[in-house]
């Protein structure tokens, strides 16, 4: 893929040192097993974000007055190269990034990619919160542990506590494992329509404390709503119960958010999923941004240096 002219929002980009917010487009397809097209996510993402308004209605300001962008080169898996080998690339190549005082947002990509990112990002023992239809538990998958099924097999491996939300389809075995494990939190899609669980799961988010992660599956959302994704499933998350998720984890003071992922988009024709991926990417950014009082800073970033009248 060539990345070199995509920015977000059509803005322009700002160098590794100097951008608020990172981007970094990890188009990966390698171990999809239902619908192609994962590796389309991040371009279609990207080129739908020239169609959103700077403005961001719900934190009623204009991000990009005040923060600067860079979209980073698309890592791409090269010819020959082994999972593993890929993954370790990815690491190496997220470790580089400066450690503070940016937000850290991939696009995906086939969501086997999360685990090298949050190694990088937190190498200490964390939370990362998950959103989608699927666990992603499973300890290997069609003959490789580097599966889109077994990211989150591997984050616990690491350490790290895991709140999953939104969760629909659940092989037996992740099941058992999950409900043994008392660092895994489950909030299953359907118990998530009683109130008093939609209410326990934000109180949850509100009190975390100490280094996250975000990881935003797109078949987390109702199917009806975002279609393009690679392994679709009945039932699913609203716009908004997505929306009231990221401002319960961006407004957490107590909360050192080291990244976030937005993965399993498939560029499609109506343009709704590749819409729905860019205008999420801009609430995270809006939510973070609010969060670290960016708004409060002068108005001298790239929205400011374009011609959009």
């Amino acid at each position: 893929m060539n990345m070199t002219e995509l920015r977000f929002q059509a803005l322009p980009n700002a160098t590794e040192k100097e951008a608020d917010v990172l981007i970094l487009p990890v188009p990966l397809e390698s171990t999809v097993s239902y619908k192609l097209g994962t590796r389309s996510g991040p371009e279609a993402i990207l080129a739908a974000s020239e169609q959103l308004e700077y403005y961001e209605e719900d934190g009623g300001w204009c991000p990009f007055r005040h923060m600067d962008v860079g979209v980073l080169s698309a890592m791409n898996k090269r010819l020959h190269e082994g999972e593993g080998e890929f993954h370790e690339r990815l690491r190496a190549r997220v470790a580089e990034l400066p450690a503070a005082g940016s937000l850290f947002l991939a696009l995906g990509g086939e969501h086997s990619i999360t685990p090298a990112m949050v190694r990088a990002r937190m190498p200490g023992p964390g939370t990362v919160v998950l959103l989608d239809a699927h666990a992603d538990f499973r300890r290997v998958y069609e003959g490789t542990e580097h599966s889109h099924a077994c990211p989150m097999h591997h984050v616990r491996e690491n350490g790290h506590e895991i709140i999953m939300i939104g969760i629909r389809s659940i092989f037996e075995e992740e099941a058992e494992r999950i409900a043994a494990d008392p660092g895994v939190h489950l909030y299953r899609d359907r118990s998530l329509q009683r109130r008093d669980v939609w209410e326990q799961l934000l109180a949850q988010l509100r009190a975390l404390t100490g280094p996250a992660y975000l990881t935003i599956d797109m078949d987390g959302f109702d199917p009806s709503l975002v279609s393009g994704v690679g392994t679709p499933q009945p039932g699913g998350l609203s716009w908004f119960q997505v929306l009231e998720i990221v401002d319960a984890c961006m407004g957490n003071e107590g909360v050192d958010w080291r990244g976030a992922d937005i993965v399993e988009a498939i560029g499609e024709p109506t343009r709704v999923t590749d819409m729905t991926g860019a205008k999420l990417a801009h609430k995270i950014i809006s939510g973070w941004g609010l969060r670290h009082g960016y708004d409060r800073r002068p108005a001298n970033g790239p929205q400011t240096r374009v011609d959009y009248d």
